[in-house]
């Protein structure tokens, strides 16, 4: 068996899930530049702050904030508005993010999950709110499962760049 076939093995067969992965920092730069440009008067927020790979690279100079359910500042119960979100959240909470992104950002949000995790539901969601998604690049980032995505949702477009066909082929 390959050393990736190992770790997907260890992966699917976990007890509970363990879901804290810290993105590298490269990686993490790398996804921000997707908001950069035309958002640094905005106020940012990194909901899954960890070790701080978004929050620490977020533009110099812009509003931020930050909260990690591991030192008491659960996202869920975030109550101000922000402009731009970007954070690698847990997977196995996905749907409660998406739901609370929805109700506090004003702009735009990029997340990096797993690729099967970019769901038709999750994207119709999005899109019932406003959001469409803007831009989308796939990685393969070392010991994690599988493929992931950065996706970024905004509501200053009303499509998105990729299309949706939820009818059942036969």
């Amino acid at each position: 068996m390959s050393k990736l076939s190992q770790i997907n093995h260890k992966i699917k067969s976990r007890d509970s899930p363990k879901d804290v992965f810290i993105t590298p920092v490269p990686l993490a730069e790398r996804c921000i530049k997707y908001h950069k440009s035309r958002f640094c008067n905005d106020i940012w927020l990194d909901p899954f702050k960890n070790n701080g790979s978004f929050y620490n690279n977020f533009p110099k100079g812009v509003d931020k904030d930050w909260c990690e359910i591991l030192d008491n500042r659960d996202f869920f119960k975030y109550d101000k508005k922000v402009a731009i979100i970007s954070s690698n959240p847990p997977y196995s909470m996905l749907d409660k993010v998406f739901t609370k992104t929805l109700e506090i950002c004003s702009r735009e949000f990029g997340y990096l999950i797993g690729w099967n995790n970019l769901t038709a539901r999750r994207i119709e969601m999005c899109n019932k709110k406003g959001f469409y998604i803007k831009s989308l690049e796939m990685f393969k980032i070392y010991k994690w499962f599988g493929m992931s995505c950065y996706v970024v949702f905004s509501n200053e477009i009303t499509e998105n760049i990729i299309q949706i066909n939820r009818k059942v082929w036969r």
